[in-house]
């Protein structure tokens, strides 16, 4: 993970996050266990817990722990658990979090309900996903919102890379150990066009699949169409295709009408954020029979023998599943840990109770970290280019609203 490797020689001396307490929510990987430990690094104190009730790496916590890292977090947590883990990150006498790093919105979700009186320490939050910051602009458009917050998910680096290259990978794999399913000529939804719809339908489309794709949004919509796609209602193709994969951070868009009408042996599962898009608990019914067939996997069987393939009880597949690429991730962690620095060190009244874009400052420099790893060299402009332009030479080379 070049670029964390980079920003620790870069800061360690100054540690820029000296006298930073930082509760953080995300994946508990081999990966992102890199980023907590160059948190410490930097100076911060940590208390940690998982995101997800599946994607934690248990040699992982158990060698973070081993340092006397505070992580509450194991595979296969039930619902219970996932929130006895959070509480034990606040709840800790004598220790009062100042900064808060979260995947999906769960921790703030948990501070502002059991304990909200922590929030007058808290300089701020840094926010992953596209969940975390739906619930961020809830909160702040209903004058809740009591610190500022930076939407990491909306950065460029984390919106092209993490979104887009790192699922356009990591699908197939999942997709290989899960359900050991081959591609060639099969039909497959793929429920939203983002940047993981478009990794996933990239992928799907080169192994010779046939994708449909389900759009809200008439611009991702015409995208679709030209990159060659056909654009579909789920509820037209949902009897015919042999997969439907959730990419869109919503919820209910795979509903029990859907997979009434899904054929024998189809394969349901999710990409997105959110494990609230495929709705399983309409599947928990008495004339329905789960067969769990093996970690990740469970067949859902109709009274008349029809049954679908459910995978990963439709939670985000490839961190439940699979790995993610250290690179990718690398790019992703670098931005969390410029968000938290920038955060914390930033003057009074920089930033106000609201949600903030990454400054593309830091966005850009996150990716000048990893082109060293391609031994590529970018042009610099002259002062006549950047008068022309109207740009510094050393950017940033967008405008701050640029995606």
């Amino acid at each position: 993970m070049t670029a964390l490797m980079a920003l620790r020689k870069a800061a360690q001396g100054e540690k820029p996050l000296a006298a930073a307490k930082i509760v953080g929510c995300t994946h508990v990987t081999a990966q992102t266990a890199v980023l907590f430990e160059t948190l410490m690094v930097l100076g911060a104190q940590c208390r940690w817990a998982a995101c997800n009730i599946y994607s934690t790496q248990d040699e992982v916590a158990a060698a973070l722990a081993e340092q006397d890292f505070p992580v509450f977090a194991w595979k296969g947590e039930s619902e219970d658990d996932f929130w006895w883990c959070i509480d034990r990150c606040v709840n800790e006498e004598g220790w009062e979090p100042n900064m808060i790093l979260d995947d999906g919105g769960d921790m703030t979700h948990w501070i502002y309900k059991k304990y909200p009186h922590l929030f007058k320490k808290v300089k701020g939050i840094v926010e992953e996903s596209i969940t975390g910051i739906h619930r961020l602009h809830h909160l702040s458009k209903a004058g809740k919102l009591c610190v500022p917050a930076i939407n990491v998910n909306d950065s460029v680096t984390k919106q092209k890379f993490d979104n887009l290259y790192c699922c356009r990978e990591s699908i197939l794999d999942s997709l290989k150990k899960t359900a050991d399913i081959m591609f060639g000529g099969k039909q497959v939804a793929v429920c939203g066009y983002g940047e993981v719809g478009k990794g996933c339908s990239a992928a799907l489309k080169a192994m010779g699949s046939i994708v449909y794709v389900t759009e809200i949004d008439p611009i991702c919509a015409l995208q679709a169409c030209m990159d060659g796609f056909r654009l579909a209602k789920l509820g037209d193709v949902v009897r015919q295709v042999d997969m439907v994969i959730t990419c869109t951070g919503n919820k209910n868009v795979v509903v029990r009408e859907h997979m009434d009408l899904m054929k024998n042996g189809c394969v349901v599962c999710n990409m997105g954020r959110s494990n609230t898009e495929i709705d399983v608990n309409s599947l928990r019914t008495p004339e329905l029979v789960w067969q769990h067939v093996r970690a990740q996997v469970d067949h859902i069987i109709w009274p008349d023998g029809k049954r679908i393939v459910l995978l990963a009880e439709g939670r985000v597949l490839n961190l439940s599943s699979s790995t993610v690429p250290i690179y990718v991730l690398s790019i992703t962690a670098t931005t969390q840990a410029l968000a938290l620095i920038e955060l914390f060190n930033a003057p009074e009244g920089r930033y106000k109770q609201d949600v903030y874009l990454l400054p593309k400052k830091l966005d850009e420099y996150v990716a000048s970290l990893h082109l060293q790893t391609f031994d590529a060299h970018l042009t610099e402009l002259t002062d006549e280019q950047a008068k022309y332009m109207g740009l510094s030479k050393y950017g940033p080379f967008k405008s701050s609203h640029y995606r």
